[in-house]
């Protein structure tokens, strides 16, 4: 086990470096200008040009800035803005001369938005999702199966945005069934944490679990014909327990390494639906860099996002492990 998380964690180490010097190469390496869209077109001047290409010592060799950007993650890195010298801790992303910020201090005030709207879903879809398709691979052919499926693609058929700007609109504006979307501290009222992300949590989690419904039946259809469950049918064990127990352990590969690379995705910036319920996450923290330039940022939050998704990865390698031991002989 322990060597088969060895090789596991040594390939994901190779991905994220990787994605660091694609990153870098990317936003300072590319035919850009990168202190020319921080300082803007209308009121930069050639002192602020000059200013910022220092600050972010563009003016230095490309190999120089790669070597100084990598070692600021592990030991943290000094900037002057404005003749105020200012220290970014390890692990330091950058710093944002729009918002006179270390990005890392911006994408740790933004992470547990994101993190608690992804918690939320991430319970809904596993939970609807899977005892949805499990109840509809019992039930095959039959009226009720029929029924279920079409329902998930009726709902998925749908755009999301669309989903999520009608029940923003009609059940939280127009008619207030449910809360408005508001972010809320954990730390400083639990109660009101919930409640401000009730909406949010349902509407993602509902829309998406259809799609889990589906993963979920196809692959316990499959598993329900294999051989191992005719055997523990004619052992006389009862239907729930040969379902629930031996077919959905089994069933559930597949459904894994979906959930860990949405959940990673989803953690990277759930965009819409931060935007339409007002949440500060990642995603929105994207959007606004984008539409102001803020490179370094925008560097940061790709780089958050590629760790993320590696780790998730790593850990459906382990959750495949843990779930069917046949997969730490491969």
């Amino acid at each position: 086990m322990l060597y088969f998380v060895a090789r596991r964690l040594v390939s994901a180490l190779s991905v994220v470096l990787a994605t660091l010097i694609a990153t870098f190469a990317l936003f300072f390496v590319a035919p850009t200008d990168p202190a020319g869209a921080i300082c803007g077109e209308r009121q930069c001047t050639q002192q602020r040009y000059n200013e910022i290409r220092q600050n972010l010592h563009l003016d230095r060799p490309k190999v120089q800035q790669f070597a100084e950007y990598t070692a600021g993650i592990f030991t943290g890195r000094d900037f002057t803005t404005s003749g105020v010298t200012q220290h970014c801790a390890a692990p330091c992303l950058g710093f944002s001369f729009k918002n006179d910020r270390p990005v890392t201090e911006m994408i740790k005030t933004r992470f547990p938005v994101t993190v608690s709207l992804v918690l939320g879903y991430a319970v809904l879809v596993l939970t609807i999702g899977v005892f949805v398709g499990s109840m509809a691979a019992k039930r095959r052919g039959t009226l009720g199966d029929r029924a279920l499926m079409t329902s998930t693609l009726v709902v998925s058929s749908v755009p999301y945005y669309i989903v999520a700007l009608m029940v923003a609109l009609y059940l939280t504006v127009l008619y207030p069934i449910l809360p408005r979307g508001e972010w809320t501290p954990i730390s400083e009222n639990p109660a009101k944490w919930a409640a401000g992300l009730l909406t949010p949590w349902l509407v993602l989690g509902i829309y998406n679990c259809t799609a889990y419904a589906r993963y979920s039946r196809g692959s316990m259809v499959e598993t329900l014909s294999e051989d191992f469950i005719r055997t523990a049918r004619a052992k006389g064990l009862s239907d729930r327990v040969v379902t629930y127990k031996h077919a959905l352990r089994s069933g559930l590969i597949p459904v894994v390494t979906i959930f860990g690379l949405d959940v990673a995705g989803s953690l990277g910036g759930a965009i819409f639906t931060e935007r339409i319920f007002d949440l500060p996450g990642l995603g929105v923290l994207v959007l606004d860099s984008l539409n102001s330039y803020d490179l370094p940022v925008i560097m940061g939050t790709v780089l958050v996002a590629s760790v993320i998704i590696v780790v998730m990865n790593l850990l459906v390698d382990i959750g495949y492990s843990l779930i069917d031991p046949r997969v730490r002989l491969s």
